[in-house]
């Protein structure tokens, strides 16, 4: 038997014995007896309703810390582009005069495209509209 059923089958009970004692008090406690079984209904929706809410607001925060540890809402500093940038220009003076003194001008060519390619791909990272991609539209709960 699930949760459901066993609950469905407890206020099947409940409702069983209201009945029952109806039967033997007769009609005068009739209105005492269904506020009693309607204020056990109640109390049973309440407390599935504080059940679902306790989890979705669970399920929003959960969503929020990851959101929040991710690395692109975190990693997105001044400090790291302008370091990024530093350590492309440094590392360019060497790979430069390794491809031109390997390959003459095309090595040259292949080694800043190189530094070009790295960097566009950094610069996309941090910055994700950069070449004109848009985010998606997110679909709202009050959209009709």
């Amino acid at each position: 038997m699930t949760g459901m059923e066993a609950r469905d089958a407890e206020l099947k009970k409940e409702l069983d014995a209201t009945l029952h004692a109806r039967k033997e008090l007769g009609a005068d406690y009739e209105s005492a007896l269904v506020d009693s079984f309607l204020e056990k209904v109640e109390q049973r929706l309440d407390g599935a309703v504080d059940r679902r809410v306790r989890r979705q607001l669970a399920e929003q925060q959960m969503v929020v810390a990851r959101d929040a540890r991710s690395p692109q809402g975190s990693s997105d500093t001044w400090g790291e582009r302008f370091g990024f940038g530093i350590v492309s220009l440094v590392l360019a003076v060497p790979l430069s005069a390794i491809g031109g003194g390997v390959a003459d001008l095309p090595g040259l060519l292949v080694a800043w495209a190189g530094i070009v390619g790295v960097n566009v791909v950094q610069a996309a990272r941090f910055s994700p509209n950069l070449f004109g991609r848009r985010k998606a539209k997110q679909d709202s709960d009050w959209d009709g």
